[in-house]
């Protein structure tokens, strides 16, 4: 489980594939509370929940499996590219952003940037997305716990503070730009329970509910 909240953008330093297995290392040495990392670990890079693999002075390495490269954008990290990093949160602590499982829902595209005092993204996130979310609700874009500034029924807008800007990936977006996306995990129970109800024809509200409230004779 982890929060939104991006402790900072790393560079990748290398990638390798082998067997459709993809391994991306960090390094991590430079985030607080480093020497606590160990094997095992779960760490979010661009909102992916992966495990630490390998770990050597502060370089860990992640392994993305072919359906987590189908489902993300890690499949088309080079060496250098820029990536949000966030450790799992610890029980009792702050939580900052929103609860996010580090399960990417889909991936989205940057359409449109405007860089003014009031800094937006405009992200295509499709119908299917865009239904598990609400004006002024939590998304996860890259691992970054934001706002929903403007809600189509296609397409998403974030307001982004420039704090944010400068500590996490933002600042490399462009339009065309694939991010990985999170939809909050309430509005997925949410959704999950109104498709049950409309397949099996169930209705919370009836006639002998309305009886028994006092409403109809």
């Amino acid at each position: 489980m982890f929060t939104g909240i991006v402790e900072g953008a790393f560079e990748v330093r290398s990638v390798e594939d082998a067997g459709g297995i993809r391994r991306v290392s960090l390094d991590l040495s430079t985030l607080a509370d480093s020497d606590s990392i160990k094997l095992g670990d779960s760490v979010a890079i661009n909102g992916c929940c992966l495990t630490v693999a390998r770990l050597s002075e502060g370089i860990a390495a992640f392994e993305a499996v072919p359906e987590t490269l189908r489902l993300t954008n890690l499949g088309a990290l080079g060496k250098g590219s820029l990536v949000n990093v966030e450790r799992a949160m610890q029980a009792g602590a702050r939580i900052d952003g929103h609860f996010v499982q580090g399960h990417v829902d889909r991936v989205g595209t940057v359409v449109s940037i405007r860089r003014d005092a009031d800094f937006r993204i405009r992200i295509e996130c499709g119908r299917d997305f865009a239904v598990q979310c609400i004006h002024k609700g939590s998304v996860c874009v890259d691992g970054i716990s934001l706002t929903i500034a403007q809600l189509e029924e296609e397409s998403l807008t974030v307001a982004v503070i420039p704090h944010t800007r400068e500590v996490t990936n933002i600042r490399d977006w462009v339009r065309g730009a694939q991010v990985n996306l999170e939809a909050d995990m309430i509005g997925k129970y949410v959704r999950r329970r109104l498709d049950q109800v409309v397949d099996r024809g169930i209705s919370g509200v009836d006639d002998s509910l309305l009886r028994r409230a006092g409403f109809l004779p």
